[in-house]
C-alpha cells in the first residue's frame, strides 16, 4: 500500500449512522476482519482489555425501540417528537452491533484510563478497516445504547460496556459531505 492511499484512507473516516444503512447483511468473514484488526491495537503489557460481542437475532430491532423508549422518559415532546420516536424505534434495523465489552486484566494492574485508550485503538483499528472496505460504522455511547448492553449482554462483575460499534453496507444514493479539520497550524508546535 501506497503511504497516499493509507493518507485516504485515514482521512475518509467518518461516522455514517444506522440511517445511511442499507439491507444489505455484513457476512461472518468481513465481522471476522473487521474485529480481527481490532484485536491488533496497541495494548499496554499486552492486556487485551476487551471483548466483543455480536448482537444478532431481534437485538437490532430491538434496540430502536429500547432507545425510543428511554429518551420518551426524559425529553419532552418538543425536544423527541412523536415522529422522532417513530423513526428510533426502527434506527438500527439495518445495523451489525457490535458490543464493546471493557474486561480489565486479572493479571496486571494498569491505570482504566490506558485500558480504555486500547480500547479506543481498537475501534479506530476496525473503524478504519470499515472505511477501507467501504462499510458504515460509528462507536455509540450514549446513555440508552449503555443500558441496552448492561441488561441484555452477560457480563462478568468487572465488565462494563462502553459502547457499541454500529457497522452496515451503505446505501448508494448518499450525499457526499465535505469534512474539515483545522488546519495543522492550529494543532501542532515546536518547543526547544
Amino acid at each position: 500500500m501506497l503511504l497516499e492511499d493509507f493518507n485516504h484512507i485515514i482521512r475518509s473516516r467518518r461516522s455514517h449512522y444506522a440511517f445511511d444503512f442499507s439491507e444489505k447483511k455484513i457476512d461472518k468473514n468481513t465481522i471476522e476482519t473487521i474485529v480481527t484488526n481490532g484485536l491488533w491495537a496497541p495494548t499496554h503489557k499486552l492486556t487485551q482489555p476487551w471483548r466483543f460481542v455480536i448482537l444478532e437475532g431481534e437485538h437490532p430491532n430491538n434496540i430502536g425501540g429500547y432507545m425510543a423508549d428511554y429518551y420518551r422518559e426524559i425529553y419532552t415532546e418538543d425536544e423527541f417528537s412523536t415522529e422522532r420516536f417513530e423513526q428510533t424505534k426502527t434506527y438500527a434495523s439495518n445495523a451489525t452491533l457490535l458490543a464493546l465489552i471493557f474486561q480489565p486484566s486479572k493479571k496486571v494492574q494498569l491505570p482504566e484510563w490506558e485500558e480504555i485508550a486500547a480500547i479506543s485503538c481498537a475501534v479506530q483499528n476496525m473503524w478504519l478497516t470499515c472505511t477501507a472496505m467501504n462499510i458504515g460504522s460509528y462507536w455509540d455511547t450514549g446513555a440508552a445504547t449503555l443500558k441496552y448492553v448492561q441488561e441484555y449482554v452477560t457480563m462478568e462483575e468487572d465488565e462494563k460496556c462502553v459502547g457499541i460499534f454500529y457497522m452496515g453496507h451503505l446505501k448508494d444514493d448518499l450525499p457526499n459531505i465535505n469534512r474539515r479539520r483545522k488546519p495543522i497550524s492550529k494543532k501542532l508546535s515546536w518547543q526547544s
